[in-house]
C-alpha cells in the first residue's frame, strides 16, 4: 500500500469509530507505530482529524474554520483540481457567480481564457484576481468586509445578488453532509449564499474531500437545493455516501494515476 492510500485509510477508520489509537491503526495496517504517526501529522496538517495523545480523533470541529492564510496553503493541489472541474463548466458569455472562500478564488484564477461574460462576486481576492481582465464585466458586491477572507456580507451584498439571474454560481462550503446539507460558519455570507442559489440557474458547491461529511455550524441549504457537488477523488467513500443519497458529484483527479493503470 503507498503512503497515500494508507492515509486514506487511516482517515476512514478514523472516520467510522471517531477516533482510533496509533497501536492500533500499526497492527491494522502493519507498519510501525512511528510511520502512524507520521501519517496522523500529515493527515492533521491537511486539517483532515485532530491529534490526540496516543492517536487521532475525527476532526469536529463546528464553529471555526481557521484562517484564510492557513486555509490557502491547505490542499491546494485538490483545490485547483477542482476549480479547474468547476471553471470548465462555464460557458464565454455566462453570468456567473464566484462566492467567497480559497476554493472559489481559485475557480476565477481558473476563468477560461475564451470568457466574455460577467463575474458577480462577493469575494474581494477573487474581484483582484480578476481586475486585470478587460474582457470580463467585473462586478463586486460590496457591504462589510470580513477580516482574513475579505469577504463581503449583510444588506447591501443580499440586495446586490437580489438584482442579478445568473446562470451559474461556485459557492463556498464550511461542510456538505448528506443529511445536514450545505453548512459554513459565518450566519451573514449564510444568508447571501441562499439570496445567491434563489437567484441562480445552476449552482455547484466547491468542496474539497476534507469538507465531505463534514458538519460546520449553520445550515446553508439541503443538497436537493443545489445542482451539484464538485470534489476531488481522494475520499470515495463520502463520494459513495453522497451520490447514494441522490446527490450529483462531479469528482476532478488530483490523485497521480497509479502506473498499472495505463492502457
Amino acid at each position: 500500500m503507498l503512503p497515500s492510500q494508507r492515509r486514506q485509510a487511516i482517515l476512514a477508520a478514523v472516520r467510522a469509530e471517531n477516533a482510533a489509537s496509533a497501536e492500533a491503526l500499526a497492527r491494522q495496517f502493519d507498519v510501525s507505530v512511528e510511520t502512524i504517526r507520521r501519517d496522523l501529522r500529515a493527515l492533521h496538517s491537511d486539517g483532515l482529524l485532530e491529534r490526540v495523545y496516543g492517536g487521532a480523533t475525527r476532526s469536529s470541529g463546528r464553529s471555526t474554520e481557521g484562517s484564510f492564510s492557513a486555509r490557502s496553503r491547505r490542499n491546494t493541489d485538490r483545490k485547483r483540481a477542482v476549480a479547474a472541474l468547476a471553471a470548465s463548466l462555464i460557458e464565454p458569455e455566462d453570468t456567473v457567480v464566484i462566492d467567497v472562500g480559497t476554493t472559489a478564488l481559485e475557480v476565477a484564477r481558473a476563468l477560461p481564457a475564451n470568457f466574455r461574460g460577467r463575474v458577480l462576486t462577493n469575494s474581494v481576492p477573487a474581484a483582484m484576481a480578476l481586475a486585470e481582465r478587460g474582457d470580463v464585466d467585473l462586478m463586486l458586491c460590496g457591504g462589510h468586509v470580513r477580516q482574513g477572507d475579505a469577504a463581503c456580507s449583510g444588506a447591501y451584498a443580499e440586495a446586490f445578488f437580489g438584482e442579478f439571474y445568473a446562470d451559474k454560481a461556485f459557492l463556498g462550503s464550511g461542510g456538505v453532509h448528506p443529511e445536514a446539507g450545505l453548512t459554513d460558519y459565518y450566519p451573514p455570507e449564510v444568508i447571501v449564499r441562499r439570496t445567491i442559489i434563489a437567484h441562480t440557474a445552476s449552482s455547484y458547491v466547491l468542496a474539497d474531500s476534507s469538507k465531505l461529511g463534514t458538519i460546520a455550524v449553520h445550515r446553508v441549504c439541503a443538497l436537493d437545493q443545489i445542482t451539484a457537488v464538485v470534489t476531488d477523488d481522494h475520499d470515495q467513500d463520502a463520494i459513495a455516501t453522497l451520490q447514494n443519497a441522490g446527490v450529483t458529484v462531479l469528482c476532478a483527479q488530483s490523485s497521480p494515476m497509479p502506473l498499472n493503470a495505463a492502457g
